[in-house]
């Protein structure tokens, strides 16, 4: 079983990964599970900055072979606002309920025909070295609600409107959300690569 660490503290983003990744071929492994993680400031200014950062800062730092990612809502009639603030839209990191009551403010006014968004995904895999190997973005289109529906998944899910189920993902449940999210978009790209590392002798 090959070891992996997963470069985030975010519960909700670990299950899905574990979800989606073989788990006959990988272990994850989170940062709370290790000692001594280093904590990654996020100053890049776009999600791919931010993902090698937390990954390749990581791997060099653990000397282990490390997936990092980021990802976060971009509103067209907010020019991509929240984008790498996403989690801190609201001010404070994490607040889900305050970010979210800040964007159904600041989309108040904007008719349904305005209301498009992006969820996006950056993934990156670093070796030990703390040399990015695989990196690797994909996106969700969608549209943002007037108000939240729906109790599951997190962050801006209950306000994230998938138009071709008319449902947001706080609504469609995990099964769905892992067939059309970002986050499994991008991950779908990243297990041949990381599978073509372990044939290659690289990962081991």
């Amino acid at each position: 079983m090959l070891e992996l660490v997963v470069g985030s503290g975010n519960a909700h983003k670990i299950a899905e990964l574990r979800a989606l990744l073989p788990r006959d071929r990988f272990r994850l492994i989170p940062l709370s599970e290790l000692e001594t993680p280093l904590d990654v400031e996020e100053t890049g200014l776009t999600f791919c900055e931010n993902a090698r950062l937390k990954a390749t800062l990581q791997a060099k730092h653990l000397n282990r072979w490390v997936l990092a990612e980021d990802s976060g809502l971009e509103v067209d009639a907010l020019s991509g606002q929240p984008g790498v603030f996403s989690a801190r839209f609201a001010g404070r990191h994490g607040d889900d309920v305050a970010n979210n009551l800040k964007l159904l403010k600041e989309m108040a006014d904007f008719p349904s025909g305005m209301r498009g968004a992006s969820f996006r995904c950056f993934v990156c895999v670093s070796s030990p070295q703390g040399i990015a190997r695989i990196e690797v973005n994909d996106v969700c289109r969608g549209r943002i609600g007037t108000e939240p529906q729906g109790e599951g998944g997190f962050g801006y899910d209950p306000l994230f409107i998938i138009p071709e189920y008319h449902q947001s993902f706080g609504q469609l449940g995990v099964t769905i959300k892992n067939v059309l999210s970002h986050r499994s978009r991008a991950l779908r790209k990243v297990v041949p690569r990381l599978l073509e590392l372990v044939a290659s002798g690289e990962f081991a």
